[in-house]
Parts: C-alpha cells; structure tokens; sequence
C-alpha cells in the first residue's frame, strides 16, 4: 500500500462509493438499455447470428482490450479524472445515435457496428481510472461491500434503462429508435453527477501526483494473473446477451418488447449477487467466487432452450454471473495488487477477458447455427478448466 497518504474517513469513502455507483447508475441506463436491444437492433439492420455474435463480442472485447493502454496510462499519468471523465461523454454521445441507423439504408449495419464499438471504447478509457478510484475508497469500507453496493447501484441504472427502452419500443408499435434517443438523457444526467463529484473529492489522485516510490512500474504478482487467465475463461464461456436477445426473437419464444425487460430482470439478479458475494467475499474470503464458472456453466443449456420458463431462469442466471465478474472479482484483484499498479492490473485482467470475450462472442455465434449441444458442451469443458486455475488462487489469497 502507498504511505504518505492520509486515509479518508469512513463516512466520506462511502461518500464516494455512493457517488461513483450514482454516476455508474445514470450510465447504465444509457449503454444497458441500448445493449438490451443490440440484438433484436442488428437483426433488424440485416445481420445474421453470426454478425450479431461478432458485433458483440467484438465490442466486449474493445471494452477489454483497451484498457491495456488506458490502465498503464492512468497509473503512469495520474490523470485518473480526465480518463474517467472522457470514457464516460464518449458513451454518452454514441448510444443516442444508434437512433438514426435504421433510417440510413444499407449503410445502417455498418454504422450501427461502429457506434456500438465506440461506446465500448469509451468503456475502456474510462474503466480502470475509475476502478482504481474506487477501489481507494472501498478499501476503508470492506474492498467487497463498497464493490458489491457500487455493482449494485450500477445494476439500477441497468435495470432501469432497458425498461425505458422497452416501455418507449412498447408505445410505439415495437420501433427501437425512440427509446435509444431517449437515453441522450440519463446520459446528460451522467456526465453532471460525475463533475459535481470530481468537484467534491478535492485532488486526490491529480496529475502528477505519483506514488511514493516515483514509478508505477515493476511486475503484476503471479496470483493476478492467474485470476485474470480463469476470469477470462469465464468471460468467454459466458455467452453475449446480443446472441441471447437473437435466440428469443429467432425462436419466436418473446416478441422484441420483451426482450429489454429480459434484460432488465438479469440486472436486477447481477445487483443481488453483486451485494451478495461482495458480503460473502468480506466474511469468508475469496471461496465465495469458485461459485462463478458454475454459474456460467449452467447459462447456454438454459437460455437456449425451447422453454420460456428454462430460458427466464437461464437469463437470471446469465445476469447473477456478470454481476460476480464484475464485482466480487474485482475485489480480488484490488487485494492481489498494490494500490500504485491498480489502474494498471484492472487493465491487464480487462485485456485478458477481451480475448476471451472475442473467441467465446464469435464461437458461440458460430457453434449457436451449428449445433446447440455442442456449444453445451463447449462452454462446460471450457469452465471446468477456469475452475482449476482459480481454486489455488481463492485458496491462497485473502481480503486487505
């Protein structure tokens, strides 16, 4: 940990968890209720399963990949709030804009393509800045309560947003282009809450402000690493919610409506896991996460079922999972890294579940129009190996 520094106090570390998980709840609203759609939106426009998967996945891996550079950068720079700041007007901007693409002809697909992936572009400039200011502050409240109540504020604003989006495509007949317009105002509302809370946090994390050793350099510890390898592993076996929104349509189980309140009811279960293991993580350590590739297991066989009944379970289940991966796991890695090298672990682990996010997104679109089975099967295999290089790491590592 950084010497040096005066630790804020409690009430005022909560004070910014609850302001960064207010901000994180107005932006879900915007990117969540848009990807609650992204699906049924790319048929529509004219792609196939297989463009839908590589579209998405594509997209996650971006958000991912990307922060190779803006982790290292933020540590090195200190510009921690400008990274914030900019990731988060860039998501702002594009996802309102995906509501002219049906009116663009032929050229709507590939446009939507390239909004959709600066969107997630701004996801990776901004992620591991935040994170890392984050995790600062949840540091003085229990690293897995303050990520669990951050997660879970967030996962409002995810629940939130796809209902907007499907109440709007609702009124007007089944048309995506009035809900994703409508996000242009959570998003405004965003990027207000994220300035009036870099105002109040004083200069904490400044440029310039280095860490006490001058550097951010030096190796990542070898229990990172293989936390980020069998998260990664996770992320590719958990399938896109775009392939999963394409499957009901395809299937004709749900009319497109009701594919956004889907995904509104998977945030809602991410939000109660997140709480959940986040608790669990602060009382038991880090066991509570091998939950995590049973859960991602058990998604395909469900939500690509012929069952409405199999397929709701299985998207809750599909949202319980992101919820953990995003939260709990999180924590691990603050615990495993020193406070100087956080922007840039968050970085790294980002960098590894794009690559996995690129070869399970375009593997599940390929194996989803080739056999179903097979992609059962896939995702197990591929889940029992995460679950093995995650078991010495939960066994050895323990919260700050």
């Amino acid at each position: 940990m950084v010497t040096g520094t005066a630790p804020p106090a409690r009430t005022s570390a909560w004070r910014t968890v609850v302001g960064f998980g207010t901000v994180s709840l107005a932006a879900d609203m915007v990117y969540e209720g848009a990807r609650s759609v992204y699906g049924p939106l790319l048929a529509g426009l004219g792609a196939s399963a297989l463009v839908v998967g590589l579209v998405t996945g594509a997209g996650e891996a971006v958000a991912l990949l990307v922060r190779l550079v803006s982790g290292p950068l933020a540590d090195r720079s200190g510009r921690y709030w400008a990274l914030t700041i900019s990731g988060y007007a860039l998501t702002a901007v594009c996802v309102p804009l995906l509501a002219v693409t049906p009116l663009l002809g032929g050229a709507g697909l590939a446009v939507a393509a390239g909004l959709i992936l600066a969107e997630r572009l701004g996801k990776a400039v901004r992620s591991p800045a935040k994170s890392a200011l984050l995790a600062d502050a949840a540091a003085h409240v229990g690293m897995g309560r303050g990520m669990g109540v951050h997660k879970a504020l967030d996962q409002v604003g995810a629940f939130a947003g796809p209902l907007l989006v499907a109440g709007i495509a609702a009124a007007a007949a089944g048309a995506l282009e009035p809900g994703l317009a409508a996000l242009a105002v959570p998003g405004a509302a965003a990027m207000v809450l994220l300035l009036l809370l870099r105002a109040r946090s004083g200069a904490a994390r400044e440029p310039g402000r280095r860490t006490s050793s001058g550097t951010a350099a030096g190796p990542l510890p070898r229990l990172f690493w293989r936390t980020a390898v069998g998260s990664g592993l996770c992320t590719a076996g958990l399938v896109t919610f775009g392939l999963v929104g394409f499957h009901l349509v395809e299937a004709e189980l749900v009319a497109t409506p009701v594919v956004p309140l889907l995904y509104a009811a998977a945030m809602g279960a991410a939000a109660l896991a997140a709480l959940g293991t986040g608790v669990l993580y602060d009382r038991i350590g880090p066991r509570v996460l091998l939950v995590l590739p049973v859960l991602v297991a058990a998604v395909p066989g469900l939500v690509f079922a012929t069952s409405l009944p199999a397929v709701v379970a299985g998207v809750l289940v599909w949202g319980a999972a992101g919820g953990v991966q995003d939260s709990t796991v999180k924590a691990l890695v603050a615990d495993v890294v020193p406070r100087e090298r956080r922007a840039t672990a968050f970085g790294w682990f980002a960098g590894v579940q794009g690559a996995g996010a690129l070869a399970g997104g375009a593997g599940a679109g390929w194996l989803y129009g080739v056999s179903l089975p097979a992609l059962v099967v896939a995702v197990l295999v591929v889940q029992l190996v995460a679950l093995v290089l995650l078991l010495p790491v939960v066994l050895r590592a323990a919260p700050r």
